[in-house]
């Protein structure tokens, strides 16, 4: 089989995209670079369609490369044997190039010991929607000699930058109100990349495509009106507390350890983000009720709750996701909600090594009065269980702090976190 026609296009689609449409450098750009100073592999991450293919493009445009999409159904069914045929072709193309992309590579069959030989001499990156999939079969044969990076949808100072406006350290009264419109279209309709192009409506496609191909087709799941009811229950209740069980017995699911393993296909494919509740003994840790958060605003707007009626939810979710950005670039870095016998609850609890660093409350509120009892009152006890001052309460436009039961407690607009962090 010639793969020449194939490789050409996939080609050029990125170069006719970089060239039509406004593409942004993300955050994790020369991070990447760097990684890649010397011959290596790189393992791109990321839910599908959140802009892994283009991101690896632009890692290695300014040199030689050859670039392969294996989610292209003309190469479906490729079999190991024709990865050297690939190759081949590659080098007819393009030379004796110094970076090899396999965009999508999990979707053939031993695909690790072809980027493993060419690693030798090669600077190889790969993506893929699988989270465990793909570096869990790396390393069996590298041995943890490759570099992970996990990409998202854009993040909300990506979106800013791609909504052309410019972050500076000091903002006019005009420029404030434009961030807090951006950022509640930012809550409105996410990251995706592919939703500044063709509309919100293609969010509907972007998860059904996520389900289908990410999960049902790659587990050869039977049970595929089960386990779409379990991902929408979870998306409609993002950041709502439940346990397993009772999700089973919603749900109708005769057996938890079948729940468990369709919500860990749900993590995997970076659908969903489970959050533990904090608890300084490892076995009550598991058995407590979990939280989870969807991958993106725009996904919970349109497969969940309505965006007008649930902004504070939206918001807990967006904190929830840039937690976990820092997360994957630091992976000391410990994320967890707490809760109590008397039902004080705090959204996010952040811990370092042995140490609980920060305390975080996110509400919908604009002045003091507006901040519910129960969220002061669940910081203050959380605060004085896990031995942390480091108090936040994220709030949509208030600013300030305050002193109480000599606790000090800082308001921190949600937008001015978001750009600070």
């Amino acid at each position: 089989m010639d793969f020449s026609d194939v490789i050409k296009e996939q080609r050029k689609e990125l170069e006719d995209k970089e060239r039509k449409e406004r593409i942004i450098k993300r955050s994790l750009l020369d991070k990447a670079k760097r990684f890649l100073k010397y011959p290596n592999i790189l393992v791109i991450t990321g839910v599908r369609r959140c802009g892994k293919s283009i991101f690896s493009y632009l890692i290695a445009k300014e040199s030689s490369f050859g670039y392969v999409n294996f989610d292209d159904e003309r190469l479906f069914g490729l079999k190991t044997e024709n990865l050297n045929d690939l190759l081949q072709a590659i080098y007819e193309l393009y030379g004796d190039v110094n970076y090899i992309i396999l965009d999508e590579v999990q979707n053939v069959e031993r695909w690790e010991l072809f980027a493993t030989r060419l690693r030798g001499t090669k600077k190889v990156i790969l993506t893929g929607s699988n989270s465990k999939l793909l570096s869990g079969e790396l390393a069996t044969h590298l041995t943890g000699r490759h570099i992970d990076l996990t990409l998202h949808p854009l993040s909300f100072t990506e979106f800013l930058d791609l909504n052309e406006f410019k972050i500076s350290k000091v903002y006019t009264t005009q420029e404030k109100a434009e961030i807090l419109r951006l950022l509640k279209e930012y809550l409105k309709i996410g990251g995706f990349p592919e939703v500044h192009k063709f509309g919100k409506e293609i969010l509907s496609g972007i998860y059904n495509d996520i389900i289908s191909k990410d999960i049902l087709l790659r587990y050869k799941i039977r049970k595929k009106d089960e386990i779409r009811k379990l991902s929408k229950y979870l998306i409609t209740n993002s950041g709502g507390e439940t346990s397993y069980t009772k999700l089973a017995n919603i749900l109708n699911i005769k057996h938890v350890s079948t729940l468990s393993n369709w919500i860990s296909y749900l993590e995997d494919s970076f659908l969903i983000l489970r959050l533990e509740r904090f608890s300084f003994k490892l076995k009550q840790q598991l058995l407590a009720p979990k939280k989870f958060y969807c991958v993106d605003p725009g996904i919970v707007n349109t497969i969940g709750f309505n965006f007008s009626e649930n902004i504070g939810n939206f918001m807990e979710n967006i904190v929830a996701l840039e937690l976990q950005r820092k997360k994957s670039e630091d992976p000391s870095i410990e994320i967890y909600y707490w809760k109590d016998y008397y039902h004080g609850e705090v959204d996010f609890v952040i811990k370092r090594g042995a140490k609980v660093k920060q305390i975080v409350q996110v509400t919908y509120a604009n002045s003091k009065e507006e901040i519910k009892e129960r969220e002061i009152s669940g910081l203050l006890k959380c605060s004085r269980e896990l031995k942390c001052s480091n108090l936040i309460i994220l709030t949509w436009n208030l600013e300030g702090e305050e002193k109480i039961k000599n606790k000090k407690i800082k308001y921190i607009p949600l937008w001015k976190w978001l750009l600070e962090e």
